[in-house]
């Protein structure tokens, strides 16, 4: 195969590969439906125009047959009166229009043969169209409900290009949303740790601290003041020794305090066994 050959076989199959992504089967089959439609109208303008020659031929057959018996009655009155010239070129014109009518006679039999032959494929034609058109829509139904299953396998599957470009944007948009939540956060720490009051502040780390000091002493005086109006002593505790020794001193006294209550229901039940013992006596 030579390379001029070669390029053309390429450049066929190409085309014939691009024909064949971009033919839709439902639009060839009623396009092809059509083509039929019109072969089996030009079918049907033919045999018109075929019978409308044979009916024509046939008026021309009935006209010279009306003329053949005119001469036929022209004939006669010319014997009648003894003119034989006369009858002889009536019989004439009589023989001229019956050649006419033989001829007239098989050429409207072979139109008429020709006409039955028409009709006969006009008839198989149709009913070829008629069986085409069953076919057809038989196959746009099958091709159609494949079509839709296979867009709903596709979409099922993930692997159609729109279901595609759908997974796409919503990796897109998890991304974004991923991000956009890492900065909120971000953003919430920054206020948090006081990063912005810093960054948005022209006093720096001392002057910040000395205003702390400044605002605890100010709270401190505040809560003096306070205590001096409700009356609480402002003195100094007393000292860890001094406290111990009153806590000891009254220890002491809660001792003694339980004591005198026990010797004060020791005599209590003396009493009452005093009582019993002038009951029973």
């Amino acid at each position: 195969m030579g390379i001029l050959s070669r390029a053309s076989y390429v450049v066929r199959s190409k085309i014939n590969s691009l024909l064949n992504r971009a033919e839709d089967p439902t639009e060839t089959l009623d396009y092809s439906y059509e083509k039929m439609r019109d072969e089996l109208q030009q079918v049907k303008q033919g045999i018109a125009d075929l019978t409308t020659q044979k009916k024509r031929l046939e008026i021309q057959k009935r006209r010279l047959e009306e003329n053949v018996e005119k001469h036929n009655e022209q004939a006669r009155q010319a014997v009648r009166q003894d003119r034989d010239d006369l009858a002889k070129r009536a019989l004439e014109k009589k023989q001229a229009k019956m050649n006419q009518i033989e001829d007239l006679e098989s050429q409207i039999a072979n139109l008429q043969e020709t006409q039955d032959n028409l009709v006969d494929k006009k008839n198989e034609l149709q009913n070829r169209i008629e069986e085409f058109r069953t076919k057809k829509e038989t196959m746009k139904a099958r091709y159609e409900a494949a079509e839709a299953s296979s867009r709903v396998s596709e979409a099922v599957s993930g692997v159609g290009d729109e279901m595609g470009d759908v997974s796409r944007a919503l990796e897109r948009a998890e991304d974004q949303t991923d991000e956009m939540e890492a900065r909120s956060a971000a953003m919430d720490e920054l206020v948090d740790t006081g990063a912005f009051d810093e960054m948005m502040s022209d006093k720096d780390a001392i002057d910040r601290e000395l205003e702390t000091g400044r605002a605890n002493s100010e709270v401190d005086t505040e809560l003096e003041t306070l205590k001096t109006e409700m009356g609480k002593s402002t003195a100094e505790p007393e000292s860890e020794a001094e406290s111990e020794n009153g806590s000891e001193t009254a220890s002491a006294d809660l001792d003694e305090e339980l004591d005198e209550v026990d010797v004060a229901e020791e005599d209590v039940e003396a009493e009452l066994e005093e009582l019993k013992n002038e009951d029973d006596s």
